[in-house]
């Protein structure tokens, strides 16, 4: 079974009716696991088993429900000839497609404002039917061709749509009007044109303005740059060669000199200079960028010149994986969308009904004109439109503002639930701490130097050598400054969360923490305990390293806390947001540590694969606690947080850490900086805000308008909703809540 995920555009969509008919659709097809279908990106995702079907046949499913799936496939690029063009991404052309539809619907807007102002114009002067009947024709089947295509559509799915009630009620003037021009009466061709025009004017202008809330993704797609200097050798020479980063290969050796983007993403092999990484982080200072450092495509080089070894190349890069995630969350469905999704769903059949009620009302106690009017009215001002455009703008656009900070939101359930964060539990080292320790104490025994073995530095950086824990590189660096001797280990072993054993000249030592010496049946002496007191009162980690059932002696190593951690505990605090630390180190390591942050909720001594069991333990004494279940986030970097990440209600994991850390959590920061923590939780308490405007004021005008274009304000004020006036304040919906949702660009997080 080979899973795969699409996720695409699709062309045509004109409500959320037509999202929901689009992925009903799609989830018909064999293979296809989940379909979920975003009416206000116009973006679908898809997850199917690529041995069971194809891309063309989702393809072809879409086409068949009368809307267009703009699917790229990788085979269908070819590489430019000309050395000054470049390839095109994926993105790239779709987004070409989208601006060419765009520019179509602009056309057709123009065209049906002349004809149906002059429709207007000849109907106040009297003109013939005749010429009005051949103006309006154009407009009500070339222009709106679209809307017969989909109500067709959904005819052949049994389901309705806005296009349905547009259809319907231009239908019944334009063709009332065509009797009437024949066999005489008053005649409505206007209503139907202006209608019309007034309605593709409004999904023109919103269709425009969702075109900027995907300006996250068109910033994404400028920053990579375009070609890269190859360095290779040819017989005793070096060779520098600028070619199409699409070129590019893993392995490859690449120059970047002063000012320029770097290709893709790799290590510095030679030479020193600091790198703009703002557009991928948000940090605004330079970072110093030295031999064995990590680079980043699209990042700027500032002022020196190195060269890189190649890691990572095309979608495989840091910031082709940050567009990905970015499209795939704005084309995600956050929960609180449902509310929208239930009452669209009835929508439309009930407002046919209403429509049809007021009708016979009317013709029973009015005119026929009246009912006919009327009728229209409601048919064009119900407007599921906007309740389909509520979340979904929100969630793009807060989105995007979220990646131009070095926010990546993972899906939008992560950013709902964000918002209700109640608890938040931090990993400390390299979340809180620095995460780069240093050796700051180192104690022999006397037992050590009598004995005739290597110094302490010597044995404890051999074992090492073969250790991934972050307090190996600590070690490892103090012995390289001291140029320690380090020498051939046997029989390696980790035991996790205590420490590593290993033989060295047919010696065995092991070296970790007080379980580990514990498990080993060894003990401190009151000396040796008064010291190891001292120091991990200090908020330093002490290891230790014995033989034979011997303490042979100890290192200390310290950890200082992130200065961001302060202000970011304290804003926490001033959110009630409440917060605990939880660590592997011993209580009194993580109390001194805790007490310099002013954090009184400690956990310590916790093994990696108990830290999601202590996660779970809060969630639930807090739910016994409080009548409102509270949301519990983890905010950890490391291989050994992703449990407690997934245990979580929101994982949040730190982008300097590790990819298995990343891929487990909700919401990744990007940036060292701790106080993007508190960025993320305004950032979704602010797109909620957003979103709960664009639900109110989305039901409030349908709540409002549908009995005013019903006529009920014509007894007492004798006041009659025009049809053309119920399309343009139709339209103003939709658009009113994607300038909401624009709003959010200029939030402050």
């Amino acid at each position: 079974m080979s899973k795969q995920r699409i996720v695409f555009p699709i062309i045509g969509m004109h409500c959320a009716s037509c999202a929901k008919l689009i992925a009903r659709s799609l989830k018909t097809i064999d293979g296809v696991t989940e379909a979920q279908v975003n009416y206000g990106s116009e973006m679908a995702s898809v997850d199917y088993d690529s041995g069971i079907c194809s891309i063309s046949e989702i393809e072809k499913n879409v086409d068949k429900t009368g809307y267009k799936a703009l699917i790229i496939r990788k085979s269908e690029f070819k590489p430019s000839d000309s050395e000054g063009e470049n390839q095109k991404s994926v993105e790239e052309i779709q987004n070409e497609l989208k601006i060419r539809r765009l520019s179509d619907l602009k056309l057709k807007v123009i065209i049906s404002l002349v004809l149906s102002a002059c429709v207007f114009v000849g109907s106040m002067l009297m003109a013939s039917p005749y010429l009005l009947w051949l103006l309006s024709t154009p407009i009500q089947f070339w222009a709106a061709k679209e809307f017969y295509l989909a109500t067709w559509s959904g005819i052949k799915n049994r389901t309705a749509s806005m296009d349905t009630l547009i259809v319907i009620g231009t239908s019944v003037a334009y063709w009332y009007s065509v009797f009437t021009t024949l066999f005489g009466g008053p005649i409505y061709f206007d209503t139907a044109a202006v209608i019309v025009a007034l309605i593709l004017l409004g999904r023109y202008m919103e269709a425009k303005a969702k075109t900027h809330t995907g300006d996250a993704i068109k910033k994404l797609l400028g920053l990579r740059a375009k070609t890269a200097r190859i360095v290779r050798s040819e017989g005793n020479k070096l060779i520098e060669e600028d070619i199409l980063v699409e070129k590019v290969r893993v392995g490859d050796l690449v120059r970047v000199r002063p000012g320029e983007k770097i290709p893709v993403d790799g290590v510095v092999t030679e030479g020193v200079s600091s790198v703009d990484e703002s557009m991928i982080t948000g940090e605004a200072l330079p970072v110093d960028k030295i031999a064995g450092d990590r680079v980043f495509g699209a990042t700027i080089n500032k002022n020196g010149s190195f060269v890189m070894t190649t890691t990572k190349v095309g979608n495989e890069t840091l910031l082709s994986q940050i567009t990905q995630m970015v499209l795939q969350a704005q084309s995600s469905r956050a929960p609180i969308q449902r509310l929208a999704d239930q009452a669209s769903g009835v929508f439309v059949p009930a407002v046919l009904i209403v429509a049809t009620a007021v009708f016979v009302v009317w013709y029973d106690f009015g005119s026929f004109s009246q009912a006919l009017t009327n009728m229209i009215a409601v048919l064009i001002i119900a407007c599921p439109c906007a309740l389909g455009l509520a979340t979904p703008t929100a969630v793009m656009v807060g989105v995007g503002k979220g990646a131009e900070k070095g926010i990546l939101i993972k899906d939008a359930s992560s950013l709902e639930l964000a918002d209700k964060i109640s608890t938040i539990v931090f990993d400390k080292t390299g979340t809180l701490t620095e995460g780069k320790p240093r050796v700051t104490d180192i104690v022999e025994t006397p037992k050590l130097k009598t004995s005739r073995v290597p110094s302490l530095l010597s044995i404890a950086a051999s074992l090492e050598k073969g250790s991934q824990h972050s307090l190996a590189d600590a070690i490892l660096e103090r012995a390289k400054v001291y140029k320690s001797n380090t020498f051939k280990v046997q029989k390696f072993r980790a035991i996790h969360g205590m420490g590593i054993t290993g033989v060295i000249g047919g010696k065995k030592y092991i070296l970790g923490n007080r379980r580990l010496l514990a498990n080993y049946a060894l003990s401190l002496t009151s000396e040796a305990d008064k010291a190891v007191g001292k120091l991990e009162g200090q908020g330093k980690t002490v290891v230790f390293l014995a033989r034979k059932g011997t303490l042979l002696g100890m290192i200390a190593i310290s950890d200082s806390p992130k200065a961001s951690a302060f202000d970011t505990l304290a804003k926490l605090a001033e959110m009630k947001i409440t917060t605990w630390m939880v660590t592997g180190d011993n209580a009194r390591v993580a109390k001194a540590v805790g007490k310099e942050l002013g954090l009184e909720n400690i956990v310590a001594e916790v093994l990696p694969d108990d830290k999601a069991d202590k996660v779970l333990e809060l969630k639930n004494q807090t739910r016994a606690t409080r009548q409102a279940a509270p949301i519990v986030a983890f905010v950890g970097d490391g291989i050994n947080d992703a449990p407690a990440l997934a245990a979580a209600d929101v994982g949040i994991a730190m982008g300097t850490g590790t990819d298995v850390a990343i891929e487990t959590a909700g919401i990744t920061l990007l940036t060292k900086d701790l106080k993007s923590v508190v960025g993320a939780i305004n950032l979704a308490k602010k797109t909620m805000q957003t979103i709960k405007q664009n639900l109110f004021w989305a039901f409030g005008y349908n709540v409002v308008l549908i009995p005013v274009a019903a006529g009920i304000l014509y007894p007492f004020f004798g006041i009659l909703l025009n049809p053309a006036l119920a399309a343009f304040a139709m339209a103003s919906s939709s658009i009113s809540v994607v300038g909401n949702s624009l709003r959010l660009k200029l939030a402050k997080i």
